[in-house]
Order: structure tokens, then C-alpha cells, then sequence
């Protein structure tokens, strides 16, 4: 199961003041094999997470005592790599805009599909595959993300944040054909609002960076996306 670490399978922490919203996303996530735990409110949620490992949470933004905004902020400050992911009836651009201030990784209006949900709890999960898998190779590239510390042959090599995630997500996935709205949902997550160009931007730039001398390279593969693969 996906939100693994070092062996340990953690839970998912649905914050909603809403009982039946909390059961009706309880019974979805449960259905899909995902241990849950429920709180009313931000103050509640803020126990949870000191008392048990919670892989990710999902959290509504009107609540009593503690909302879902004053969570985010609380939550991302003393839990950097915790996946939030709201789930709320405030939808207009500047709510959004509010929740990804916060530091909400993703955003989902109510009313919701649940299918579109556990697409979102699960790309949340892999993107934060960090966690667990703490390095990845490309050739003679290794990527390490507890100390964020790239090498080239031993030799240590700065790198950029987003060319780092990017860089790993795809060593972590070598030979494999992954398409461009993958590579963006995972690296920069369902709320980006910019264009695929990105990802053209910062595929150069690492090919820029690393030429085949390193060990790998990163195939276009047309018409769908990127595969990277050792030289």
C-alpha cells in the first residue's frame, strides 16, 4: 500500500466538522484499502497527527476552533512533508488561492466525484514516494532526498528544487514511458496552473545539465511524453 514508511503503514486523517461528510469520505477511502481517522475540527486534527503516523490528510475549510486554513499553516509548519488535500464547498479562485497560500497541495470542490478523489489521495501519495524511497540512480547520477544532495560519480552537484523532484521521479521510474500529464500531476500537482511548456523547460535544462557521459538520458518519446533510461 501506497503511504509506507520504513515498513510502517500509516493512516489517512479526514478533518471535516461534517459527520457525514467525514463518513461518506471514510467508507471511500476504507473501500480502497486506506486505514482513516476522523476529526471535527483543525484543533483535533492537530492532536491526531501528534499522537499517530498520518500518511495524508484531508481537510475541509470551514470548521469551528481551528479551520481549515489556520490547519494547513499549523500542519505544513511542524509537518513539512505531510499531503494536504482540501476538500471544500469554497470554490471560487480566491479560496483556492487562500488554500494553496496555506500550503494545500491539491484542491477539490464539494460536491465531489469519489473516483476523482482517490486519483487525487493517490497521486498526493506517490508524489510524496519521497518519503520512502529516499534515493534513485540514473547512470552514474544518484539522487538523495533526505539531504536533497545530488552526485555525479561521487562528486556532489547543485541542483534546483523542481529539476530535482523532476529529475527523481523520473530515475525512480527508469525505462518506463511516462506521460506528460503524469509527470505534471506528480512533480507539480493538479493545483499548477501553468502549461506543459514547463516541463519542456525543465527537461532541457537537465538535459543541459547532464550529458550522456553522466550514464542516462531522457527520451521524447512523441505524441506522449518521457521515458529516461541508462546509456
Amino acid at each position: 500500500m501506497l503511504g509506507c514508511h520504513n515498513g510502517q503503514v500509516g493512516a489517512i486523517l479526514v478533518v471535516d466538522d461534517d459527520p457525514h461528510i467525514r463518513e461518506l469520505v471514510e467508507v471511500l477511502l476504507s473501500g480502497a484499502g486506506f486505514q482513516t481517522v476522523a476529526a471535527g475540527d483543525g484543533r483535533a486534527a492537530l492532536r491526531a497527527l501528534g499522537e499517530q503516523q498520518i500518511d495524508l490528510c484531508v481537510v475541509d475549510a470551514m470548521m469551528p476552533l481551528m479551520n481549515g486554513i489556520e490547519f494547513c499553516v499549523a500542519a505544513r509548519r511542524y509537518h513539512p512533508d505531510l499531503p494536504l488535500l482540501m476538500l471544500t464547498a469554497k470554490g471560487q479562485l480566491r479560496d483556492k488561492a487562500r488554500g494553496f497560500a496555506a500550503g494545500a497541495d491539491d484542491y477539490l470542490v464539494k460536491p465531489f466525484e469519489g473516483a476523482e478523489l482517490l486519483m487525487r489521495v493517490r497521486a498526493l501519495l506517490r508524489r510524496y514516494r519521497k518519503v520512502v524511497d529516499q534515493t534513485a540512480h540514473a547512470g552514474q547520477v544518484t539522487l538523495d532526498t533526505e539531504s536533497r544532495i545530488v552526485t555525479v560519480g561521487g562528486e556532489p552537484r547543485d541542483l534546483p528544487l523542481k529539476e530535482f523532484d523532476l529529475l527523481f521521479y523520473l530515475a525512480s521510474h527508469k525505462g518506463r514511458t511516462l506521460t506528460r500529464g503524469q509527470i505534471m500531476d506528480e512533480v507539480w500537482g493538479y493545483g499548477f496552473d501553468g502549461t506543459e511548456r514547463t516541463l519542456d523547460v525543465h527537461i532541457n535544462r537537465l538535459r543541459e545539465r547532464f550529458g550522456e557521459d553522466s550514464g542516462f538520458r531522457i527520451v521524447t518519446v512523441r505524441g506522449l511524453g518521457y521515458r529516461l533510461q541508462d546509456v
